[in-house]
């Protein structure tokens, strides 16, 4: 009996240790998989300030959230089950799928352009600390959450390609690891950037003279630094849209493009050896911000100066 026991102590030994074993392989490959999809984080972190600069300060925490949960909500419901189940039956539907998103990313990045060049703003960004209604906001939070579904697509399709030999559970898991980690790090980045000017007004009622000239420091600079974050917002949106094409018409087989860029990394590597690296990935990050703008302003043209039938039909 006694024998029976420690037997049975031992397989559940075995087992904690090998479910402990299993959790740390989850994390570590969650963590390279993160690791990976770097990159197109720091662009969902620029991208998402645009979305509160100018509104009432007391809603840009509660904006966020609302981002926040829509996010998570798009990666646990919708992003990781497709991706898992068409990676399982349909891989190659996952490349074209992509470059959808990565088409729209452009388009929204040279819209953006286009209305700065335009002069046709929305009308909540014309002023400063704006209270939007209920309705207003909705479409604020629609807009950043319909943006935030193409990175997060994007995000997580790049974490499955770096566990895609793991098996399908251990997948799912790293996924569902990747999803809350990431939106977790992005919109918790976001609150802070966009709060440092309150914090900066807190630290100008110090006593502290250093502290108050922080202070000042950080309220002066708020503004502008905003203003940089939205700029780096939309060439991250054409550069990742860019980025996504480039790659993934070479999956299809149009690889001149792909080779070109390559090619182009190559010479500039050669030419200065010392900053080979940095030069490549600037070579490639500008080609991929071209080609982004490119078809994004060949999609703005298409919807903004082309006439549609019932506009032609009206003006006649």
């Amino acid at each position: 009996m006694a024998g029976g026991l420690v037997a049975l102590l031992d397989d559940i030994a075995a087992l904690a240790k090998l479910a402990a074993a299993s959790i740390d392989d989850v994390g570590a490959a969650a963590g390279r998989a993160g690791a990976k999809a770097a990159g197109v984080v720091v662009d969902d972190a620029a991208v998402t300030p645009r979305y509160v600069q100018g509104l009432a300060a007391q809603r840009e925490l509660p904006i966020i959230r609302r981002i926040a949960t829509g996010s998570l909500r798009n990666k646990l419901l919708l992003i990781v089950p497709a991706i898992l189940l068409l990676s399982q039956f349909v891989p190659w539907v996952l490349t074209p799928v992509l470059m959808l998103g990565g088409t729209y990313l452009c388009y929204e990045g040279a819209e953006k352009i286009w209305e700065k060049v335009s002069g046709h703003h929305p009308a909540e960004q014309d002023t400063p600390s704006v209270a939007l209604d209920p309705e207003h906001e909705d479409t604020v939070v629609k807009g950043a959450v319909r943006t935030d579904f193409i990175l997060s697509a994007e995000i997580m399709v790049i974490a499955l390609n770096e566990v895609a030999d793991e098996p399908f559970l251990s997948r799912a898991a790293i996924l569902v690891v990747v999803a809350i980690g990431i939106t977790a790090l992005v919109y918790g980045a976001v609150g802070l950037i966009v709060k440092m000017d309150d914090i900066g007004l807190h630290l100008t009622e110090r006593d502290s003279t250093s502290a108050q000239r922080l202070g000042e420091l950080m309220v002066r600079g708020m503004p502008k630094l905003l203003a940089a974050l939205s700029v780096v917002g939309v060439v991250a949106m054409l550069w990742v849209g860019g980025h996504i094409l480039l790659v993934g018409a070479d999956e299809l087989g149009l690889t001149a493009p792909y080779d070109l860029v390559h090619h182009a990394e190559e010479w500039v590597a050669e030419a200065v050896p010392a900053a080979a690296g940095a030069l490549a990935w600037l070579t490639n990050t500008l080609a991929s911000a071209v080609i982004g703008l490119v078809v994004g302003a060949v999609v703005v043209a298409l919807m903004h100066l082309v006439p549609r039938p019932k506009e032609a039909a009206a003006a006649h």
